[in-house]
């Protein structure tokens, strides 16, 4: 949509999960950031220029991405392992801090993780839109005309380009 929805959000996405997960994959992650990272994509490669209208995308692609490497284990370069700390008020049910029990130099690799994860999935989401960029085109401004558009509708547009597998991972059976 590109109806305004409560203070600061010139429109949004809603993904709707099509089954409830447990679990998340590492693939499924990593494309919810490239997804995420798709606005600010489209901003640069439509109008040559960056706005403040990404800010709430790009905080949740850092969280997901520090997430992956801290406490998730889904960093070739740290392995798996989880690093830091939290501390939670359990009466509260909520957690108010991070104790850092790692080193100096572990923490830069972290921060060089995050960042490895976020610039990977920028330019992968510049390269899907500008391959698509007809489809990025038209559903713009279908999206000008009628402000909101189904999945349905979407994909009408831009049918998926490939067919949808599960997120769950399964074995592959063995010959």
């Amino acid at each position: 949509s590109i109806v305004p929805r409560g203070y600061g959000t010139l429109g949004y996405t809603l993904q709707l999960t099509e089954e409830d997960r447990y679990i998340v994959t590492q693939k499924d992650l990593i494309a919810e950031i490239d997804s995420l990272l798709g606005g600010r994509a489209a901003e640069q490669i439509v109008f040559d220029d960056i706005t403040s209208g990404a800010a709430n995308d790009i905080e949740r692609v850092t969280k997901i991405a520090r997430s992956m490497v801290t406490r998730l284990g889904m960093s070739d370069l740290l392995g798996p392992m989880v690093y830091g700390q939290k501390e939670e008020l359990i009466f509260l049910g909520r957690e108010i801090s991070e104790q850092r029990d790692y080193s100096e130099a572990v923490a830069e690799k972290i921060d060089q993780e995050v960042r490895r994860l976020v610039s990977e999935a920028y330019d992968q989401a510049r390269q899907i839109l500008t391959t698509y960029r007809a489809q990025l085109d038209a559903v713009a401004n279908k999206l000008l005309e009628v402000e909101t558009l189904s999945r349905e509708e979407f994909e009408k547009i831009f049918p998926p380009p490939q067919p949808k597998k599960t997120g769950t991972p399964t074995l592959v059976p063995q010959e």
